[in-house]
């Protein structure tokens, strides 16, 4: 039962090398959302996240015999660093298997703590697999990042903090989910000592496997995990986790990567810190709560995980800020291709910043623009633009939802071809690493004419093309044997309102 953590969370000696962080007022997102918002600031800890407790408090637990052998652990991420850095505390050797997809600041960051790291594969599971034919031959102890009690243990130390540096009334915790660990330790405590307060998961749209295994009522596999949130892309909640979770969460909110983004934005302004998307992750499902339950003058707190970003992420995480905090609005709207139409249609827009203005000659008649609108995160001046604009005569597509218009379009030159016929267009995912896109393209060589490609670096871990690919209609059987053969990600766009508007 839950209650059996408790013992464990209060006999963890983990504080000669973590540290209690501190629990910060959020000033401004306090006044936005009416209530008084506290940030458990994870971040601050010696490797940047909460991973350092539970490594830390495991690597207490284990007898001098398994200390000697070695410990070994898959992550790409912040798992690493903790258990890096807990065993150079104890001058123990540390192996991490990582896959060969981890940007290269977190390899480095692991082997400056003194460990070992082995590149392997392109996904967790490969380095996972790796890691445990490495325990088979090499007798090392394996350390898993969150289904293991005395991990949850150390993690749920995070929740015996919050009730001892806030013991006043606290309406809601929100803590990110990826394998449980945290969620698990945090709940467990809280609601054995202060049952009144609510415990939210949270968990990205992309992968959410806490919620999948609540609605089913058992542990699933999801059978694809979203990466941007690299921290917390877990296709399966931990079979300790869930049996602990089960019975202690009020209920699982789920975020986009948009929503994620503000959310990085939101913790900038108040502390001048920058969280990673899996430590915003939390501040991102308080905010949905409030905005769907109404919750006023209430304390809420959300757990601020972790901070290690990659620097080049922080493009792409600027750039989907101002949808994720649904200030901005990305429209495709078609004009009568004549002089002065432009002017036109910026006096009809009034006195709203435009963000983006995008457009390429098409033909005599009509001319579709793509244009980014600054609008006010209520849901409905957004429906009120789109009405203005339609009132006024102009056809609208809103496409402020549509990823491919978010992920491409925007960053392309565009413009229709009318020499391109039976044209295919298709979005993909595939591992990001040196050569990744050379490798991609040699197994689209020779099949099929492309007519149209797009490739942008977003700083993560999956690069993202556009395709376009010129079909014929016998062959149409041949290109699905392919894509799946590919085993990559990838969706058909060819129906896309973006892509007709704007490159169809």
């Amino acid at each position: 039962m839950p209650h059996s953590y408790i013992k464990r969370i209060l006999d963890a000696r983990i504080y000669d090398l973590a540290v209690e962080t501190p629990l910060d007022e959020a000033h401004l997102m306090s006044q936005r959302t009416a209530n008084r918002v506290l940030l458990k600031r994870e971040d601050l800890q010696p490797v940047f996240s909460f991973k350092i407790r539970g490594a830390y408090n495991k690597l207490l637990q284990l007898s001098p015999a398994q200390l000697e052998r070695g410990v070994i652990a898959a992550s790409a991420g912040n798992h690493a660093q903790g258990l890096a850095l807990s065993a150079q505390k104890l001058n123990v050797k540390a192996i991490i298997v990582m896959p060969q997809t981890t940007p290269a600041i977190k390899v480095e960051a692991v082997r400056a703590r003194g460990a070992k790291v082995v590149l392997h594969g392109d996904t967790y599971d490969e380095a996972f697999a790796q890691a445990h034919a490495l325990v088979q031959t090499k007798g090392y102890t394996y350390i898993h990042a969150y289904d293991d009690p005395d991990v949850i243990a150390g993690q749920g130390t995070v929740g015996m903090e919050i009730l001892r540096q806030h013991p006043g009334p606290i309406h809601a915790v929100f803590v990110p989910v990826g394998g449980g660990g945290l969620c698990a330790g945090v709940a467990a405590y809280i609601k054995y000592v202060r049952p009144d307060i609510k415990v939210y998961a949270v968990e990205p749209e992309d992968a959410a496997c806490l919620q999948l295994a609540l609605q089913k009522q058992r542990r699933a596999i999801l059978p694809e995990v979203g990466i941007f949130a690299d921290g917390v892309a877990v296709a399966q909640i931990g079979k300790e986790t869930f049996r602990v979770l089960r019975d202690t969460v009020d209920g699982v909110i789920t975020a986009n990567a948009d929503e994620m983004c503000a959310a990085i934005k939101d913790i900038f302004e108040d502390t001048r810190s920058i969280a990673e998307p899996a430590g915003a992750l939390a501040l991102a499902g308080l905010k949905k709560y409030v905005e769907d339950s109404g919750c006023r003058d209430a304390t809420l707190i959300a757990i601020d995980s972790g901070a290690n970003t990659n620097f080049d992420r922080l493009r792409y995480i600027s750039e989907r800020t101002e949808i994720g905090e649904k200030r901005e609005a990305i429209l495709a709207v078609t004009l009568e291709e004549k002089p002065g139409a432009y002017k036109k249609f910026l006096r009809d827009m009034g006195k709203r910043s435009i963000t983006e203005f995008n457009y390429r000659y098409a033909d005599d008649k009509d001319a579709h623009i793509f244009v980014g609108v600054q609008v006010s995160p209520d849901h409905s001046d957004r429906r009120e633009l789109v009405a203005g604009l339609e009132a006024k005569g102009y056809a609208v597509v809103d496409m402020t939802d549509n990823e491919m218009a978010k992920l491409h379009i925007r960053h392309m030159v565009g413009g229709h071809s009318h020499r391109v016929n039976n044209e295919r267009v298709f979005r993909f995912e595939f591992p990001e690493r040196p050569g990744a896109l050379f490798n991609f393209l040699t197994l689209l060589a020779g099949r099929w004419n492309i007519s149209m490609f797009h490739y942008r670096n977003h700083g993560a871990a999956y690069g993202r093309v556009l395709v376009g690919m010129q079909v014929e209609k016998s062959q149409q059987h041949a290109v699905q044997v392919f894509l799946d053969e590919l085993n990559f990600r990838y969706w058909e766009e060819t129906d896309n309102a973006a892509y007709r508007f704007f490159l169809g």
